[in-house]
């Protein structure tokens, strides 16, 4: 099968920003009288953040869950996100894509400053066909909706798309939206959960993972590698 079109996750696919924002949510949540060990929000980073609360803090409230995501985005700006840093292989990789015809847009629950700050970062704007981001949608992964305004943007149809994100969330909103996915493991997931959740391949890293869209593979149904 040939992929034409390549919708990217963001955070811990493209910038490694996954302990900085499970840092800033710990320690929010340390605020509001709830502790929560590192490595049980790890589980859930890159789900969307109502839906994490109600899992590692049931005793908040509606009310109580918006505080803690409205402190948690403010301490994130001011303390942490001068520190995330974009994954090395980026522009390579979209060069790569482009330069054989395919299309590529950004799907990410992040937004405002954040995505500002990260598109600098990255320096491939001129690559990237179309963005949906947390603007634009209530929801995030896996609901499908964010993938699916993705996939609406780049115009192709979704049999000729793959997502790669960094958690199995990113790969069940692909297939929730009908495209196939790809996986990497610098978001801290497993292998086995990324294959579980649905992802054809499961690299390393952007680098590992630029030899899977290649010409040959490309045609095929992506292998399982990693």
């Amino acid at each position: 099968m040939l992929y034409s079109g390549y919708i990217f996750d963001v955070e811990g696919t493209l910038v490694d920003s996954v302990r900085q924002n499970l840092q800033s949510l710990q320690e929010c949540l340390a605020d509001f009288g709830v502790t929560v060990p590192y490595e049980r929000l790890q589980l859930y980073s890159g789900l969307d953040g109502n839906q994490t609360l109600q899992l590692v803090a049931p005793d908040l409230d509606a009310g109580e869950r918006k505080k803690v995501l409205e402190a948690q985005g403010e301490l994130y700006q001011a303390k942490y996100l001068t520190s995330v840093n974009a994954f090395p292989g980026v522009r390579d990789l979209f060069e790569a894509l482009t330069t054989e015809g395919g299309r590529i847009a950004l799907a990410t629950d992040c937004k405002g400053p954040e995505l500002k700050h990260y598109r600098s970062l990255l320096n491939v704007d001129d690559l990237i066909d179309s963005v949906a981001c947390g603007d634009d949608v209530e929801h995030g992964k896996p609901d499908p909706r964010l993938v699916g305004l993705a996939l609406r943007k780049l115009r192709i149809p979704a049999a000729q798309v793959v997502m790669i994100g960094d958690t199995p969330y990113d790969a069940e909103a692909a297939y929730g939206a009908g495209t196939a996915a790809a996986g990497l493991l610098t978001g801290g997931f497993a292998k086995e959960a990324l294959a579980e959740a649905g992802c054809l391949v499961v690299a390393r890293d952007l680098r590992e993972l630029l030899p899977c869209f290649d010409s040959k593979s490309r045609r095929t149904a992506l292998p399982l590698v990693g």
